[in-house]
């Protein structure tokens, strides 16, 4: 139930003959709506998932009245306390299986699959080498990008084997600071240093693998962020001088009308919703979210934001009610 606020403002001299005598009304302003915040994240209709490395966990903010409605440190989930610090700095999170999971790395190494209503760690493994980005590929199986290890990594999700007893391949990649798959042309992008490259995947569950595919070259250096534009066959692209949107059809890559350079990530919404962008204050962290304009969405004092991501359905990466599959 929303909250109604009824503000008494300055009065108004009202000629009203009662009697012979004049009254003075005070003027009632229409209500404020103060909304209230959602109970659980599946009741939010305005939900971003941060990156948020001041106390190494995931954040989901209603960005509606700025309040945490949900968040996920490895120390208090079911990550055995030697793995803990794989945890540490996380540097990406994404909703998955129609916002029912997190996916979400860090710095540390680790990779995992979060399901949000129970907060437990369903899957979770070591990729190492500075880890920057992680998806879901089709058979649900998981690869990541990690930057100083140049290296994407791919793992069979096997949730009765890990962290420890899972398969693992690494593809070489400079700088990886990204993946995202692509479900249209059934490829994984990955944008490296100057480059963006394609990869087939080779749809063995229990030995996944990427095959080169595709090299195009891209102005800048350094390429960070690399996530899809909603409702849209582009995906944005960030490196230190620059955004861009990169269509995945045409292979052509335009300026994006946003803020530019130093962006860490990006993400954007329906019509209702404003991109979102992280710009660093210090070193590399942020305390608060910035629209296209540069005006500020949300921000905390004393956090350390990374990344920040809406909380919505991906459907250019998994298919529409897309529900949580593993390998047999």
């Amino acid at each position: 139930m929303k909250k109604l606020v009824y503000v008494l403002t300055g009065v108004s001299l009202i000629a009203v003959t009662c009697f012979g005598k004049s009254s003075v009304w005070p003027v009632v302003v229409p209500p404020v709506v103060i909304p209230d915040t959602p109970a659980t994240v599946a009741a939010c209709s305005k939900c971003m998932v941060v990156a948020e490395q001041s106390q190494h966990r995931i954040v989901i903010v209603d960005v509606n009245t700025s309040a945490v409605i949900w968040e996920w440190k490895p120390e208090t989930s079911n990550v055995k306390p030697e793995h803990v610090k794989w945890f540490s700095n996380p540097s990406d999170a994404k909703a998955v299986y129609n916002n029912q999971y997190i996916l979400t790395n860090a710095s540390g190494g680790g990779v995992a699959l979060i399901r949000i209503a129970d907060k437990k760690t369903v899957f979770y493994a070591y990729a190492g080498g500075n880890t920057h980005s992680a998806e879901l590929l089709p058979d649900g199986n998981i690869v990541s990008a990690s930057s100083t290890g140049n290296y994407l990594m791919l793992f069979k999700t096997d949730t009765l084997q890990f962290p420890e007893g899972v398969y693992t391949k690494k593809v070489a990649i400079d700088f990886g600071h990204n993946v995202v798959w692509d479900a249209g042309q059934q490829r994984l992008w990955s944008a490296a240093m100057a480059t963006i490259r394609s990869f087939r995947y080779n749809f063995n569950c229990a030995a996944p693998d990427l095959i080169p595919d595709t090299i195009i070259h891209i102005p800048g250096t350094e390429a960070h962020d690399l996530f899809p534009v909603y409702g849209e066959n582009n995906l944005w692209l960030t490196n230190t001088t620059n955004v861009y949107t990169f269509n995945v059809i045409s292979k052509q890559l335009s300026q994006a009308n946003v803020l530019q350079a130093n962006i860490k990530s990006v993400s954007s919404g329906g019509s209702d919703f404003p991109v979102l962008l992280v710009r660093p204050k210090e070193s590399w962290w942020t305390d608060e979210v910035l629209d296209a304009k540069g005006n500020s969405i949300f921000s905390r004092k004393g956090w350390k934001i990374y990344k920040a991501r809406w909380v919505i359905p991906n459907t250019f990466s998994y298919p529409v009610n897309d529900q949580l599959h593993l390998c047999p």
